[in-house]
C-alpha cells in the first residue's frame, strides 16, 4: 500500500507557512500606517479689510477727500439775499439843522441772526394817528446807490430832509408816525414821530430821501 501522508503533510506545512507570512505582512503594514507622522495642516488665515462686509472699496481712490462744501454752504446760508422787513428795526435819529433845512437820519438795523443786504432808497411816508398819509411821497435825492451788507446788529442809514416850514411858508401838519419801508419790500415799519411839524403842501413842501449807506448817520 502506497504512503500518501508525506505529500499531504508537506502541503499542509506550505499552506501554514504561507498563511503565517501573510499575517506577518499584514501586521507590518498596519504598524507602519499607524505610526507614520501625518502632515499637520496649517490653520487658514483670512484677512478682513475695513468695508469688506459691505462691499466698500478700500483703495485710496475710493476714500473721499476732505471737502469744505459744508463750510461753503454754511457761509452762503449766512448771506442769502436782501434784508426783509421782519429782520430790520427802523429808527429816526436826531435832527441836524442847517441852512434852513431839517435833516434826519433814517436808520435800519439788522436784528436777525444772518447777514443780509439792502440797496437803494427806503420808502418813507408821514401818517396821522389813524394811519392816513400826510403830504406827498418824498422824492429821491440824486445819488449812486450801492449794496450795503449788514451783518447781525449792523446798520445802514438814509437821509430825510425838508426845508424848515417857518422859512418856506409851506402848509404843515404834525405826524404821529413815519412809515419806513426797506428797499424792495412792501411791508413798512412804523416809527413814532416826535420831531414836530413837517411840510405837507404848498410851495417848498417837498421832502427828500437819500439812498442807504453804511452806518447810523453823519
Amino acid at each position: 500500500m502506497a504512503n500518501t501522508s508525506r505529500p499531504v503533510r508537506r502541503t499542509a506545512l506550505l499552506a501554514s507557512a504561507a498563511a503565517l507570512l501573510g499575517l506577518v505582512g499584514a501586521c507590518g503594514s498596519e504598524s507602519s500606517t499607524s505610526t507614520a507622522p501625518r502632515p499637520t495642516q496649517a490653520p487658514r488665515t483670512t484677512t478682513v479689510h475695513p468695508g469688506a462686509a459691505t462691499g466698500a472699496a478700500t483703495t485710496p481712490a475710493a476714500t473721499a477727500a476732505p471737502s469744505d462744501t459744508a463750510g461753503s454752504a454754511s457761509a452762503s446760508a449766512r448771506t442769502d439775499g436782501r434784508c426783509r422787513t421782519g429782520e430790520l428795526r427802523a429808527e429816526v435819529g436826531r435832527v441836524d439843522p442847517g441852512a434852513g433845512q431839517r435833516n434826519f437820519p433814517i436808520v435800519l438795523t439788522n436784528t436777525s441772526d444772518r447777514t443780509c443786504t439792502v440797496r437803494g432808497y427806503p420808502g418813507a411816508a408821514f401818517v396821522d394817528a389813524s394811519g392816513g398819509q400826510l403830504g406827498p411821497d418824498p422824492v429821491r435825492a440824486p445819488s449812486s446807490p450801492g449794496t450795503v451788507t449788514l451783518a447781525p446788529g449792523k446798520s445802514a442809514w438814509a437821509g430825510l430832509s425838508f426845508s424848515s416850514p417857518q422859512i418856506s411858508g409851506a402848509r404843515t401838519a404834525t405826524p404821529a408816525a413815519l412809515l419806513v419801508t426797506p428797499p424792495d419790500e412792501h411791508d413798512p415799519i412804523r416809527v413814532a414821530w416826535t420831531a414836530g411839524e413837517v411840510p405837507v403842501g404848498g410851495d417848498e413842501s417837498s421832502v427828500k430821501v437819500t439812498a442807504l449807506e453804511p452806518g447810523t448817520g453823519p
